[in-house]
């Protein structure tokens, strides 16, 4: 059995913070391939069904992100899952939106969740890392991580969590580089940047006209006189 949990924290306040992306990857899973419907145990909600071969356990923990391993160690100890078979489901800020990276083992880079599944089961599970961005100032990342989604988010969150459900077999599989090509493939492509229109070249000044001589008013006998003097 594997045992994919998403982390975040529970009530409606919180369903569309950035923070809560990893509920909503199990959520589009559980949607998307017919899961039980989620009930309460282990103090948070599971869900069970299959990805592929794979009987899993989907798993949001009640307990609030800092406090999200003790949730997942009673999970893990009653069905004796092993940390590699659990898969975490949880926000990043060094990431661009809709990017993912898989990884496992490695720090909890100040992430409340994973430092309290570090510190229950150790950290040797499989990270699912989801890109939120980062709001570019350090003293704005608490009301970034915790504010809700921006409507114009929806283009790239809506089809990233589609995504997600429909290429979570290939994660199980021990295929994260499909994993994740598959789940971002239908993100809308970032614009181009428009070629910059060529600067129209000055045309030359018009040479200036010579002046016109001055009328003479000699006569040309005159004239002609003047040059053999």
């Amino acid at each position: 059995m594997k045992l994919l949990v998403g982390l975040g924290n529970p009530g409606a306040k919180y369903a569309r913070q950035r923070h809560n992306i990893g509920f909503m990857a199990v959520d589009a899973i559980a949607a998307a391939s017919g899961f039980t419907p989620w009930r309460s145990k282990f103090q948070g909600q599971v869900s069970e069904g299959r990805l592929g071969p794979e009987k899993v356990l989907l798993l949001k923990p009640e307990t609030f992100m800092n406090l999200s391993g003790d949730s997942v160690q009673a999970a893990a100890r009653f069905y004796r899952i092993e940390p590699a078979d659990i898969i975490v489901f949880h926000d990043e800020l060094d990431l661009a939106p809709g990017r993912i990276r898989v990884k496992t083992g490695g720090g909890h880079a100040g992430h409340n969740g994973l430092r309290s599944l570090d510190a229950h089961i150790g950290p040797d599970f499989t990270r699912v890392r989801l890109g939120i961005g980062h709001p570019g100032d350090k003293r704005m990342v608490s009301n970034h991580v915790l504010g809700d989604f921006a409507k114009a988010e929806t283009e790239w969150l809506d089809p990233l969590l589609a995504g997600i459900a429909e290429a979570a077999p290939e994660l199980l599989a021990g295929e994260p580089a499909r994993f994740i090509e598959k789940a971002t493939r239908h993100l809308p492509k970032p614009e181009k940047p428009k070629p910059r229109a060529a600067t129209p070249k000055e045309a030359p000044a018009p040479a200036a006209e010579s002046a016109p001589e001055a009328d003479d008013p000699r006569s040309l006998l005159q004239k002609l006189a003047d040059r053999f003097r």
